[in-house]
């Protein structure tokens, strides 16, 4: 698909699928991204989609996602790891979010949390 995920080329109700792969961690405005999601899948269509999510308050692993997010934020993609996506794709508005959480190991010795799943467009 052409153009930024918060505005999408395809028309209204064109696509059956939309592929997410590391997208919602970098976009401006997630809500808005995920409103276009919605508005080019079909009735039934799939979000597939694999993200960043942020780990748990309080946790080690948080209190380095929000020390790096400023940095990240300002490298090409920018990145913030912090965010609560899963969360903001439920609130999108999909009627099912199938999911799954899991933890990739970095470089700099922390295992970051990811969710990967599928939203499924009333």
């Amino acid at each position: 698909m052409a153009g930024s995920a918060e505005s999408l080329d395809p028309p209204d109700e064109s696509a059956d699928a939309v592929v997410g792969t590391l997208v919602l961690c970098s976009v401006g405005d997630q809500a808005r991204a995920l409103a276009e999601v919605l508005r080019v899948l079909k009735p039934g269509g799939r979000y597939v989609f694999v993200e960043h999510v942020a780990a748990p308050l309080g946790t080690r692993t948080r209190r380095i996602q929000e020390t790096w997010t400023p940095i990240l934020r300002r490298l090409p993609g920018g990145c913030s790891p912090n965010r609560e996506t899963r969360s903001a794709i439920e609130r999108a508005g999909f009627g099912a979010v199938a999911d799954e959480r899991f933890e990739l190991p970095t470089a700099l010795g922390i295992a970051l949390p990811h969710v990967a799943g599928t939203a499924i467009k009333r």
